[in-house]
Order: C-alpha cells, then sequence, then structure tokens
C-alpha cells in the first residue's frame, strides 16, 4: 500500500469514495500520474449515490451548457459555481465520459444518463480506472483523527488502520455531513460549517383528494409553499404517504431551510392547470355546458388531468358524480375553478428516497477557493462535492457540480 509509513507521505489523501472522491483521485491521477495518492471510504461500498442516482440508472449531468443558466439550478452556491462552469460544465463531463467509454444520452427533460441505463456502467468505468491508474481504493476506513504533522501536512487516523497516513494534501469529498463523525473533526480544525438540513424530499399528506390515487402522476403542476416563495413548476406524483415527484423536489430544495425551520408540517398550494389562466379556465367551462352540457362532469377531465384525479377533485367540490355541466351550479363550478387553480394541502413531514437525498448546508462557501478548492482556513486541506455548501435541484445538477469542484481540486493539486 503506498503511503503507510511517516517516511513517505501520500501526496494527497482522498477521503470519501463517492462520486467526487472518485472523480478527483481520477482526474488527479490523469494530470499528475507520477505523484501518489490514496482514496478512503468509511463505507463497505463505494460511489453508493452513483448506484442508486436516477433509479439506478445515474442521471450524470443535465444538458445545460450556458454557466449563467446552469448555476440558476443552485438553491445555494449559485454565485461561486458560475464562475466554476466556466472551467468545467457539462460538456466537459460528457467529452470526459466519452473518452473513458460511457457514451451519454439526453432525455426530454435535459437530464443525461449512460445509453446502458444502469449506474453500474458509470461504476465500472470509475473502478477500472482506478485499477489502471494503480490508485489504492480502501474500504471500511473511515477517518477518526486528522492533525497538522511537525514536517508539513497532515497525519490521518483511520478505522482499521493502525498505522497513521502522512499526506502532504487532503480533499475532502464526504458528501452530506449531517450526522457525520468528522464534523467534529472539522470544528476542531476551526472550519465553519452551515447548518445541515435536508433538501430534495417528498411531501407527506393525508388527504381524502389523493386517498387511493398512490402512482397517479400529472405532467406539469407550479407549486409553493402558501404565502411564501415563488412557484416551482414540474410532474408531480401523488404517493402512498403524499407527493412527490420534480415540481415537489424543487420546491423542498429553495425552501429547505424554512421548511426545516417548521420542521416540515407546513401548507401548499397546487395548481394543477399552470399553463391556463383563471379567465381562460373560465371560458373553457362555459365552452363546455354550451356544447357537452349533457355530459358528467365526473367523467369529462379537462387534459392533461387523468380521469382519476379529475373524478377526485370533482368529487371533493360536492359535485355528485351524476351531475351534468348543464345543472352545475355557479357556486359549485367557482368551487371547481377554485381547485383546479389553486388546491391547498398541508404537509405533515417529509420522505426520503432511500439514500438519494441531498443535503443543504456544509463548509461554508466563504472559505473556500473556489478557483482551486482550498480552505481559506487550513492550506493544504481541500473540499469537494456535497460536504460544501452548495446544493443543486433535481436532474443532473448535483453530479454536475461534483464532477466540476472535483476537477478544478484535482487540477489544482497536480501542480503543488
Amino acid at each position: 500500500m503506498i503511503g503507510d509509513s511517516d517516511d513517505t507521505p501520500l501526496d494527497l489523501a482522498v477521503i470519501g469514495g463517492g462520486a467526487s472522491g472518485f472523480f478527483t483521485a481520477l482526474q488527479f491521477a490523469e494530470m499528475a500520474p507520477q505523484k501518489t495518492i490514496a482514496l478512503y471510504e468509511k463505507g463497505s461500498q463505494f460511489l453508493q449515490k452513483v448506484r442508486i442516482s436516477g433509479g439506478g440508472r445515474c442521471n450524470v449531468t443535465h444538458a445545460c451548457f450556458d454557466p449563467r443558466d446552469l448555476a440558476k439550478n443552485y438553491p445555494r452556491g449559485s454565485r461561486e459555481l458560475m464562475a466554476a462552469f466556466h472551467r468545467w460544465q457539462p460538456s466537459d463531463t460528457i467529452e470526459w465520459f466519452q473518452q473513458h467509454g460511457v457514451t451519454l444520452k439526453t432525455e426530454a427533460d435535459g437530464r443525461m444518463f449512460p445509453d446502458t441505463d444502469s449506474s453500474e456502467t458509470v461504476i465500472q468505468c470509475f473502478l477500472n480506472l482506478a485499477h489502471q491508474y494503480g490508485i489504492p481504493l480502501h474500504q471500511k476506513h473511515g477517518l477518526t483523527g486528522i492533525s497538522r504533522h511537525a514536517d508539513g501536512g497532515f497525519l490521518l487516523a483511520f478505522e482499521n488502520q493502525d498505522e497513521l497516513i502522512h499526506a502532504n494534501h487532503v480533499c475532502f469529498a464526504t458528501g452530506s455531513l449531517k450526522a457525520s463523525p468528522l464534523l467534529h473533526q472539522l470544528q476542531k480544525m476551526e472550519l465553519t460549517i452551515e447548518s445541515l438540513v435536508p433538501s430534495l424530499f417528498a411531501f407527506n399528506v393525508s388527504d381524502r383528494r389523493i386517498s387511493g390515487l398512490a402512482g397517479v402522476s400529472h405532467p406539469q403542476v407550479a407549486i409553493s409553499r402558501e404565502g411564501h416563495g415563488a412557484q416551482q413548476l414540474g410532474p408531480i406524483l401523488i404517493t402512498h404517504r403524499g407527493f412527490s415527484g420534480p415540481a415537489v423536489l424543487r420546491l423542498s430544495a429553495w425552501e429547505a431551510r424554512d421548511l426545516a425551520a417548521c420542521n416540515h408540517h407546513f401548507p401548499f398550494l397546487i395548481d394543477w392547470l399552470p399553463t391556463i389562466d383563471q379567465e381562460s379556465l373560465k371560458s373553457r367551462f362555459a365552452e363546455i355546458r354550451q356544447h357537452q352540457g349533457a355530459k358528467y362532469v365526473s367523467n369529462t377531465p379537462i387534459p392533461p388531468i387523468s380521469r382519476r384525479l379529475w373524478e377526485s377533485l370533482v368529487l371533493s367540490c360536492e359535485i355528485d358524480e351524476k351531475m351534468t355541466w348543464g345543472q352545475l351550479p355557479k357556486i359549485a363550478s367557482d368551487r371547481l375553478l377554485t381547485s383546479l387553480k389553486c388546491s391547498r394541502f398541508e404537509a405533515t413531514g417529509k420522505t426520503t428516497n432511500k439514500d438519494e437525498f441531498v443535503t443543504a448546508g456544509g463548509v461554508t462557501r466563504p472559505t473556500i477557493d473556489f478557483r482551486t478548492m482550498e480552505s481559506r482556513v487550513v492550506p493544504g486541506i481541500f473540499f469537494v462535492g456535497e460536504c460544501i455548501d452548495i446544493d443543486g435541484i433535481t436532474g443532473g445538477f448535483n453530479f454536475q457540480a461534483a464532477w466540476t469542484t472535483a476537477h478544478i481540486a484535482a487540477k489544482a493539486l497536480a501542480v503543488r
């Protein structure tokens, strides 16, 4: 193993065997093949988030190639990342993967996946390259201590490792710091941590309007926290526990801190037909009454609302299932209009999809030089990926931030 002894310090120790850690290690090995490196992962498996991302397909990046537009997808860190994306952005990611045997494809919504539709393609690419470059990979090696070495660099103590490791530079790529034993180690080094709260989560809702509709999706809603913040647009999915889907996940990201402050109990509003304004919808009702007045309200859904969801919304407005459009009184028509344009629900908690979630918060951005990803507080320490207080909405943006920060760190470290 490289770097077991203080006599031969590692040039770089990477702490964390996820996306950003592997990409840092691989890029460093590519750019500085003469230097020594090792990667340490606390768990028993590498690249766990890569494995489960996108339902096992791995949403590698997003087809957005303008740094300014790309940066708008990050509730925290957009300013710093906009500059960083000028140095490594999705087009660079696509090219790198292509050069290493992984072809990416673009879906209609801009998300990009391996053309195999399997995260194992990415995992095997990374593992094969690590083997090719001779990078030692250590599982079940959680960092338990870090201190300055008398001759420069750092001394690292690990679980399942008797000897201390001497490394000239250390790159933290640990992913979320929430509940991490490393928090104490970082704070001991006087590094400041922005409060850690969940992002990208589903809403728990118990409501008769969605009872029995688990699995029903709707292609486009506008959703907002009642009385606060901007609307988020996108598809929505009704689940056994409430609501999920891109629109919900985006709202959870942009409102992450406020939602944590209210313990994830809050009212929110759904516009089921955001492309039709209220006056146009009134006109649609009038047109249906005039031309299809004999039809039951309950079985004439307005596209793209599904029949099951429509029936539930109609019944919730106290409209009898046998009532026709011609019989529909104004008060009931107004209730239905309100229900379609401004349904109010109460969230009573959150649900995360296994380990596929993101944490807002981490090492504070002003303490990091985003030209190198080096700590301004502790020179020689670098940070990449989610352990920094940067996070994106769903759609491949968090992986792109991982690739970008990893590339910048690796490039800076390769010339040290």
